[in-house]
């Protein structure tokens, strides 16, 4: 299993905000807290910090690659990947994303290309028109405009090759890309191998939207206990059994964009389709292994005591109750506001049937203004523009440490306001 994205800060607040809006104690835990055995050095060959490509080709292959490396290494040979050597030994193998079948993560496990953009390609050889032929039993996730032809209004192909097509006449696989068809798997106990489900064009909704939508996407949870049945079943009359590699995949992308609300809900989903396959394992007759990590982690969320305001914004998680949309508003217009738009939600039918202490919304508390950050950049351009020769090491030292105390007073000096905006 793979964390996409996932660091230490990200299990803190989700472990934070679970406590506070589920009403649990201070010492409560996710699943995920009582199996952590240590970390892991996630550098890639030609940088300090990892992307997804270069990460999952050190999972899948076992060596350091560069960034956007999709099981190729350095001298840009390709390497063998755990899921192929699993398919050639005789194992059943499946891939379960929440974003596009053809990302890095699921790509690097059945695919050898250059760059990661490469999804055309990855598409391609993900059903079987590599050269290893077809070694993915089960594919589960978003991405289906790679496998369509460029014909169709969904498609983002280059060309007008149906992929879709070559998998299901060429390698036999069947192939279904809605909720009706995925719940005619009736949790996997109804599937014939291989099977290829893409429920989204590209990546299936965050967590914290795609719950609003159940009827059209299926989560990871759901596609992982799908998945696990049956890679089971196909495998219950050998001695081989299954390899399957699951990701929680949007946990990186609400990291990108500095979405809490979205990562938080990202990571409870992975933390429960965690628990699901533990408990797969500990019900199987059979013997299982289960490796979970990350590769990297996305947005550098940082949890601290906020001892003063600063020109970068400050987000305060604090619950707060669920008003309908007639209601009156106290909240006020965000100074910053990356993405702020409050998410679609159910709300009570009235003012009067609000409970005043619900913890069912999350209230996004940004501090600092762009006053302060137009003195520090002018403060920057000033004395860069009084230096008449290049700056020494020295000087630029004297120059950054000036500028953090300017960040940190000119709010305090200045009053710096707050503003709340309600997310659900």
């Amino acid at each position: 299993m793979v964390s996409d994205g996932m660091g230490p800060a990200s299990l803190s607040l989700t472990r934070s905000f679970r406590q506070v809006v589920e009403g649990l104690d201070m010492r409560d835990t996710l699943v995920l807290d009582d199996h952590f055995w240590g970390t892991s050095r996630t550098r890639s060959s030609n940088s300090f910090v990892t992307d997804s490509a270069a990460g999952a080709t050190a999972f899948s292959c076992g060596h350091k690659s560069y960034n956007t490396a999709i099981s190729m290494l350095p001298d840009f040979q390709p390497c063998g990947t755990v899921l192929e050597a699993a398919k050639r030994a005789g194992y059943a193998t499946g891939l379960v994303v929440t974003t596009d079948i053809t990302d890095a993560t699921p790509a690097c496990f059945a695919s050898h290309v250059y760059y990661r953009s490469q999804g055309d390609e990855i598409a391609l050889q993900e059903v079987g028109e590599g050269v290893l032929g077809r070694t993915v039993d089960l594919m589960l996730g978003g991405g289906r405009c790679h496998f369509v032809p460029n014909t169709t209004l969904e498609s983002c192909r280059a060309d007008n090759v149906d992929v879709t097509t070559i998998a299901r006449e060429k390698h036999g696989y069947t192939y279904i890309d809605d909720r009706a068809g995925f719940d005619s798997l009736k949790r996997g106990k109804n599937v014939s191998l291989p099977l290829l489900g893409l429920f989204a064009a590209t990546d299936v909704p965050f967590e914290i939207d795609r719950r609003h939508m159940a009827n059209v996407f299926p989560s990871l949870s759901e596609m992982a206990l799908t998945a696990l049945t049956a890679l089971e079943e196909a495998t219950k009359d050998s001695d081989k059994g299954f390899f399957l590699m699951i990701e929680g995949s949007r946990i990186d992308h609400a990291g990108h964009i500095n979405d809490p609300a979205a990562q938080v809900r990202e990571v409870l989903e992975y933390d429960k389709t965690f628990k699901l396959v533990l408990e797969f394992l500990n019900a199987s007759d059979k013997e299982g292994v289960l490796v979970a990590t990350s590769d990297h982690e996305t947005g550098g969320l940082a949890l601290a005591l906020r001892k003063f305001l600063s020109t970068i914004p400050i987000m305060l998680l604090t619950p707060v109750q669920r008003l309908p949309a007639s209601c009156p508003s106290t909240t006020g217009t965000p100074l910053f506001s990356p993405k702020l738009t409050p998410r679609p939600s159910t709300s009570p039918t009235s003012c009067a049937t609000t409970s005043p202490g619900t913890p069912n919304r999350t209230q996004m508390i940004f501090a600092g203004g762009s006053t302060q950050t137009l003195l520090s950049a002018g403060l920057a351009s000033m004395m860069l523009s009084r230096l008449r020769s290049t700056p020494s090491p020295r000087t630029l030292w004297m120059l950054y440490t000036l500028l953090l105390a300017w960040s940190a007073c000119a709010p305090v000096l200045a009053g710096a306001p707050t503003a709340t905006v309600p997310w659900t």
